[in-house]
């Protein structure tokens, strides 16, 4: 997987994503984290994936190489839009998603306004769910480029501290953080205060209770920026037919941290 992939005009918004597999269709869809892309996101578990599904992962509007439109104004039913419409564009009549952090959230809303579109719910981190912001999470939305903050903030996502310290990780995701457009619309998302952005992406109690197909919640336990407590424990208390898998040792990037186990969960639940 290289970091430039296709482009599919999506109900007018160019748009940018990665393809690859063949088999039963998943939709990959990636966080909010400052140089976020499809690409950054799910680079270590494409090789793994694509062996078993075909893969699509979009860069979500705003973020990544998909198109910026001028004065657009970034919201969840925008980015939801913006997935549900590339889902048709691609001809894609039912597809398993995998939702990373906002993700996850997208992902839900997808099930609760589009059933029809959806078989089977894979959430990593995932928002969704109203809790009180956390310290790390606000840090990560109001991320302002440099290096320095750049190693901040991937110390926050991951477990491992040295992980902070990988100067190619860390260059990787800054240059990607200042490329022409980026951050301007990076920092239109989320202003402060921030717990509005929270809520925003949450759905009701009903709404999750009227969520039938099957949902695998996958939280690492020393999560800082979006804390399994809050989210994916209570998830798996009131959707009917979740399952929670939650690996010790990890923070939140799960696909990072633990790629090929991550891998192996996901393989084993779509395939039941």
């Amino acid at each position: 997987m290289i970091e430039t992939g296709k482009y599919a005009d999506v109900k007018g918004i160019k748009t940018h994503y990665h393809e690859d597999g063949k088999g039963e269709p998943l939709l990959l869809i990636h966080g909010s984290g400052p140089g976020v892309s499809a690409w950054a996101n799910w680079r270590l578990v494409f090789p793994l994936l694509s062996q078993h599904f075909h893969l699509y992962a979009p860069d979500v509007v705003g973020f990544g190489y998909t198109e910026r439109p001028k004065d657009i104004q970034y919201s969840v039913n925008v980015w939801v839009e913006h997935m549900i419409n590339f889902v048709e564009t691609m001809n894609l009549e039912k597809v398993s998603i995998i939702g990373n952090s906002m993700g996850g959230a997208l992902a839900l809303h997808i099930a609760n306004r589009r059933p029809d579109l959806v078989k089977k719910l894979i959430l990593m981190g995932s928002a969704g769910i109203e809790f009180p912001i956390t310290e790390e999470l606000d840090a990560v939305w109001g991320y302002t480029p440099s290096i320095e903050n750049m190693k901040k903030i991937i110390g926050i996502m991951s477990n491992d501290p040295s992980m902070g310290e990988n100067d190619n990780l860390v260059k990787m995701r800054y240059e990607a953080s200042i490329q022409e457009g980026f951050q301007e619309s990076y920092s239109a998302m989320f202003p402060p205060p921030r717990q509005k952005h929270v809520n925003a992406l949450a759905l009701t109690e009903e709404q999750f209770r009227a969520i039938e197909i099957p949902v695998l919640l996958i939280h690492g336990r020393e999560d800082r920026v979006i804390p399994l407590d809050k989210t994916s424990w209570k998830l798996s208390q009131i959707v009917p037919d979740a399952q929670l898998h939650v690996f010790p040792n990890c923070g939140h990037w799960v696909q990072i941290e633990k790629t090929e186990f991550f891998a192996g969960q996901v393989i084993e639940f779509l395939n039941k």
